[in-house]
């Protein structure tokens, strides 16, 4: 088995029963912000689309690149489809051109003409764009696991199927936070140093249970070729950046007493059925690694070669003959009339304000109390977004039903809060269409109806077994400090005095001094009525958020 690196989180796996190509991203994404580091648009990407299959993890534009797959990726090609709860993903590859679809059951291997196949699909709101997804192969002689940007409770699933040799695996930032938040320069040092901790032990508790014989670093970081957003790339020599990359990642690695770790560059072949693992890089790394200096050289040359694909973007951007409150009230109402989890989760309004120095600004409060979209005026709200007028107009034209993939990421807007993070924000966000924010409330419904009924006991607590945010085992990924347990999953955090949520509103865990009675009653992830903190907590990757 080879794995040829092609960006990002993109690779041609060559398995003895055929060749899979994953996630292929080069197209700038959200709105001409994210760009594949290094950069992969000058390989050659009809070799490489003339696979014998496609794997696409999930709707997230740094892994589905629909102008990429219709050009350059063959339609005799067979996709490995996750098995999602709808069909957005299978429609969108139709779209694209491709008539051929394998969709094995979640979590359950399966032979395709002779090789072994399994996806396990990750299906909360939180998980990527209503889902994320992770490919495991078996061809008779290596087994490879490319986890890319999901967040599995455990690895189990796979570690049982048999030695893992190749390990894929998320390790840079894929998020707004720290960044856009209206904060000090020293508290969003403070945060971006904490998430980067977090993002690298995270991916270390991962490969220490896959214990594969390689590790290769994948899906990510992007770089910023837009002047404006250039302050994101990791080459000012500043540990609390959430976006390093690869070999940042694989010296920390190897001081954590790892050396498995390999480095894929675009067109790296990296040879797994070698005991080695050898490389084959097509130029020398150092050209772009040797320093931030090289590194910085070497961006803005990508950036004079590319950034007239994001001004030719911008170009078309703005739509004068929008009316965005009128448009926005429009298409919300309804929405906000169906979400009885996602708008109690909110319990108040949302300002959105749409700033254009020329034409006015345009003030809109979102009320999830009162269900309605109106102008805003001047009541007191938890959370405030601040963006430009046309990047709303644009959304409102393609009628993008997912502002977490597309604005949010873009880090193209600012925002404000009172209180710790809401994920109910995020999943309203994302879910702006009727079968979407139907899927998400019922999964929320759901939850709401089942207890965490396992205990656990933890350095002198007794305590649910499962995380109340999204499953993971907490005897596994828990850990308590001076009376505060944080799960290391995603680094949510929960008072062991009186199980309170310190992360997030609702989502209170089950828990008391070890051999005190715990309770019984489940706990609902649904807070109507937030205690204000006025603490700014970590916020969710945007793979799960």
């Amino acid at each position: 088995m080879r794995i040829t690196g092609l960006g990002h989180a993109s690779v041609l796996i060559e398995t003895a029963h055929g060749a899979v190509l994953t996630d292929p991203w080069v197209n700038p994404a959200y709105f001409g912000s994210w760009f594949p580091f290094p950069d992969n648009s000058e390989l050659d990407w009809d070799r490489f689309g003339a696979a014998d299959y496609l794997f696409v993890s999930h709707l997230h534009r740094d892994h589905f690149d629909p102008e990429h797959l219709a050009k350059h990726v063959s339609k005799k090609t067979t996709v490995l489809l996750p098995d999602f709860p709808t069909s957005e993903l299978e429609d969108a590859l139709r779209e694209c051109g491709f008539t051929s679809f394998v969709k094995p059951p979640n979590g359950e291997p399966v032979e395709v003409d002779g090789l072994q196949v399994m996806i396990q699909s990750l299906t909360s709101p939180t998980d990527g764009p209503i889902g994320d997804s992770s490919l495991w192969l078996y061809d008779g002689e290596q087994r490879v696991l490319n986890q890319n940007d999901a967040r599995p409770s455990e690895l189990s699933a796979f570690t049982e199927l048999g030695p893992i040799d190749g390990y894929l695996v998320q390790f840079s930032g894929a998020i707004w936070f720290p960044m856009v938040y209206e904060l000090p320069a020293r508290a969003k040092q403070a945060l971006g140093s904490s998430k980067r901790e977090r993002q690298f032990d995270r991916t270390l508790r991962y490969i220490e249970e896959a214990r594969a014989r390689f590790v290769f670093p994948m899906a990510g970081p992007p770089c910023f070729l837009d002047e404006e957003l250039w302050g994101f790339n990791d080459i000012f020599g500043d540990e609390s950046n959430i976006f390093p990359d690869q070999t940042v990642y694989l010296r920390w690695l190897d001081q954590h007493g790892h050396d498995e770790g390999r480095l894929l560059l675009p067109g790296t072949r990296a040879r797994l059925d070698e005991p080695t693992c050898p490389l084959e890089h097509p130029f020398d790394p150092s050209s772009i690694y040797a320093s931030d200096e090289t590194k910085a050289a070497y961006l803005r040359q990508v950036q004079a070669r590319r950034t007239p694909e994001v001004d030719a973007a911008k170009a078309a951007w703005a739509h004068p003959e929008v009316d965005v409150l009128a448009e926005i009230s429009k298409w919300f109402t309804p929405l906000l009339e169906e979400a009885e989890h996602i708008a109690s989760g909110i319990d108040g309004g949302i300002r959105l304000t749409c700033e254009d120095e020329q034409r006015g600004d345009v003030d809109v409060l979102i009320d999830f109390a009162a269900r309605e979209v109106r102008a805003y005026d001047g009541v007191k709200v938890r959370y405030r977004f601040r963006t430009r007028r046309a990047y709303v107009e644009q959304l409102i034209f393609e009628h993008e039903i997912d502002w977490v993939n597309s604005l949010f990421l873009s880090c193209r807007f600012s925002a404000q809060r009172i209180g710790p993070y809401n994920e109910f924000v995020y999943v309203f966000f994302k879910c702006l269409s009727e079968e979407r924010l139907n899927y998400a409330e019922g999964w929320f419904a759901e939850q709401n109806a089942v207890e965490a009924a396992e205990t656990i006991t933890l350095d002198g607590w007794d305590l649910q077994r499962r995380c109340p945010h999204l499953k993971a085992d907490l005897s596994r990924f828990g850990s308590i400090d001076d009376g505060v347990l944080t799960c290391q999953m995603h680094g949510w955090k929960w008072r062991l005095t009186d199980g309170k949520c310190l992360t997030s509103v609702g989502h209170d865990l089950r828990c008391a001094p070890a051999g005190d009675p715990v309770p019984g009653e489940p706990i609902l992830p649904v807070n109507h009525a937030p205690e204000l903190r006025g603490q700014h907590e970590m916020e969710e990757d945007a793979a799960s958020a």
